[in-house]
């Protein structure tokens, strides 16, 4: 655990995989074909202090859906690349924009398309519901299955390795 603090302590851009880690990888469609999707309000506030305190977020997804677009703009995050079938060209691109070095990046998964990113950064997860063959390459596996608090575990271990997390508390303990 105390390489995954210090590695933690460092990052400075978190990028997550959408179906299966910001939600339980279900796809529903309603009947006019549309993809409907459910994500974990905790997960959204975490992502949220994240940003306050300085940590970039970005999402990288296979997919492409409406509902991911709305979530992002409703959390101000930064870098969204749907649709895309090399997650590691769609990394380099944020990466390349932000600045940031590969030490300096969380990416979270949670099966064997994730596997090349998680190679590539400083500190890759896997949700605890993930495919056996990528939490192989996972420095930490989280407790939270995707969709269900797996993000929000993820944000708090950040803040935390980084001395942010007291701080937030406080702040909201105080009013």
């Amino acid at each position: 655990m105390r390489e995954v603090i210090e590695r933690a302590s460092r990052i400075r851009l978190l990028l997550l995989d959408v179906d299966g880690v910001l939600t339980e990888g279900k796809v529903l469609l309603d009947e006019e074909g549309r993809e409907i999707k459910a994500f974990y309000v905790r997960d959204g506030v975490a992502l949220k202090l994240l940003r306050r305190k300085g940590i970039e977020v970005g999402f990288i997804t296979g997919r492409s859906s409406e509902a991911v677009s709305r979530r992002a703009e409703e959390l101000g995050v930064g870098w969204v690349i749907q649709g895309t079938r090399d997650k590691v060209q769609a990394y380099e691109q944020i990466a390349q924009e932000t600045g940031v070095e590969a030490d300096e990046v969380c990416f979270v998964g949670d099966d064997i398309v994730d596997i090349p990113l998680l190679k590539r950064v400083g500190l890759p997860v896997v949700v605890a519901d993930g495919a056996e063959e990528a939490k192989r390459h996972a420095l930490y596996v989280t407790r939270s299955p995707g969709g269900r608090g797996a993000v929000r575990e993820v944000c708090e271990l950040l803040l935390q390795a980084q001395g942010k997390w007291g701080e937030i508390i406080r702040g909201y303990e105080e009013r």
